[in-house]
């Protein structure tokens, strides 16, 4: 038995097999599935032998598919516990939400996918199975039934783009290890990554397609892919960075930083000035992914660190965020502010949920976004004050975005009865998050057994 094969091959397997199945406890027991890929990945140590009773065993690190190897080493063990850990609670939210018959097994189906570019040697074998799984992103966003709308369109061809440069990124990078000293092989490699990174991770200005996505698609299938898709293509980044010293000079760093600036600025100001719930979720979600960008810009001691520090409320607020705007979606014609003016009132706990996650987005003190934030710009400030205020300028941004969705949703007259409104289901999986949102503000040192090994996965970066 191999580390792979439990956390890789079994939930693909898994999640063919359950792709025809309708039932409506469907997504409960995927949830149960992931959940226990979670904690499996937490407790049993691979590489150990193991004793039970009269029988042992050990959990191989790697695995031969076709000549290549797939590695899932103690190092990446953490990282399965959050990831799997995460897509258990959306699995679990799925039916509060609403998107029950969608095709949820693709959802599984995505994350094993993204767990092998972690784990596969050659590792430029990863660009095929990102753009893998953003073809079975494909049906989940634009499920049977459903015309694919121009943001769908924009997601797949731009995600597609990347694939190119980063395996000719690749290729010519193989010819700088061969002769370090050619600079123009040298240039022409780092701006071919860096073109195919910014189509991945929708770097301004390629990020259209989220906003136009999340008036197309639910916003909790949108959620999904955008705390899936950018965390592990990132977490693929800090691959390319820790496997080549030259990445990490000052002038690629200095480029990894106005890209994450450029994304917190812009999102944050295009979300001040938004009238739809669902596109404010969109550009916070821009914002989150420029702050993982931005924190891998610190210097190198602590760079990986803050960069780790955002997986676990990035996922949270994303979570609670989309269940929140997904629940008020069932009831209302749209979410545009026009329609939802005073519907706390009606929908208490949905609200809070929105508003929650919105502020702990910005890093307000005492919720789950703090401790990152805090990091971040603590870092960031020691390096350069005029970044600083960049950073505070898009924060900004994203606080009036805030505020204002805060105003419209209480905007009811006093003579508005109050009305509980959610479902059981909902409320419960509402109060669980909002929970999780304070209690992370509050007791982030929870995070840490979590945390405390993922930087062994990138050595050098810390160098």
């Amino acid at each position: 038995m191999s580390a792979p094969l439990i956390w890789i091959l079994l939930p693909l397997l898994l999640a063919g097999l359950a792709l025809p199945i309708r039932h409506n406890r469907l997504h409960i027991y995927l949830g149960i599935l992931a959940a226990a890929l979670s904690l499996l990945a937490f407790f049993v140590p691979v590489d150990t032998p193991l004793t039970i009773g009269a029988f042992s065993f050990k959990i191989a690190a790697s695995l031969q598919v076709l000549g290549r190897s797939l590695m899932l080493e103690r190092a990446e063990q953490s990282l399965l516990t959050i990831l799997y850990g995460i897509v258990a609670l959306w699995f679990f939210g799925a039916k509060a939400a609403g998107v029950e018959g969608y095709p949820l097994p693709l959802a599984l189906a995505i994350i094993a996918i993204m767990i092998a570019t972690l784990a596969v040697e050659p590792f430029l074998y990863a660009a095929i199975f990102i753009e893998i799984a953003v073809l079975l992103a494909i049906p989940l966003l634009s499920p049977p039934g459903h015309i694919p709308g121009s943001g769908v369109i924009r997601f797949l061809v731009y995600q597609t783009l990347a694939m190119p440069f980063i395996l000719l990124a690749g290729w010519m990078l193989a010819g700088v290890e061969a002769s370090p000293g050619d600079l123009a092989l040298t240039i022409q490699s780092a701006a071919m990554l860096a073109v195919g990174f910014a189509f991945l991770l929708a770097i301004f200005p390629l990020y259209s397609w989220i906003s136009r996505l999340s008036e197309e698609t639910s916003p909790y299938v949108l959620a999904f892919l955008l705390w899936a898709l950018p965390v592990t293509i990132i977490l693929f980044a800090m691959g390319f960075l820790d496997r080549y010293a030259w990445l990490r000079s000052a002038q690629f760093v200095a480029v990894l930083r106005l890209a994450g600036l450029l994304m917190i600025v812009t999102g944050g100001i295009w979300a001040a000035f938004q009238r739809h719930l669902g596109r404010m979720l969109a550009y916070a979600a821009i914002v989150e992914s420029g702050y993982m960008l931005l924190s891998l810009s610190l210097t190198p001691a602590i760079s990986s660190e803050v960069t780790f520090l955002h997986l676990i409320p990035r996922g949270l607020e994303l979570l609670v965020w989309a269940l929140a705007l997904s629940i008020l979606q069932q009831h209302s014609e749209s979410l545009r502010y026009s329609s939802l003016q005073g519907w706390i009132r009606y929908f208490p706990l949905a609200s809070a949920g929105i508003v929650l996650a919105h502020f702990s987005s910005v890093g307000f003190p005492l919720l789950a976004g703090f401790p990152p934030r805090l990091a971040l710009w603590e870092g960031l400030a020691r390096q350069s004050i005029t970044d600083a205020l960049w950073l505070l300028i898009g924060l900004l941004g994203l606080l009036t975005g805030a505020i204002r969705t805060l105003a419209v949703l209480a905007m009811a007259p006093e003579e508005t009865p109050w009305r509980w409104n959610e479902s059981q289901t909902q409320k419960i999986m509402l109060g669980l998050g909002i929970l999780g949102l304070i209690g992370l503000g509050l007791f982030p040192q929870a995070m840490r057994p979590l945390l405390a090994n993922l930087s062994l996965l990138f050595p050098h970066l810390g160098q």
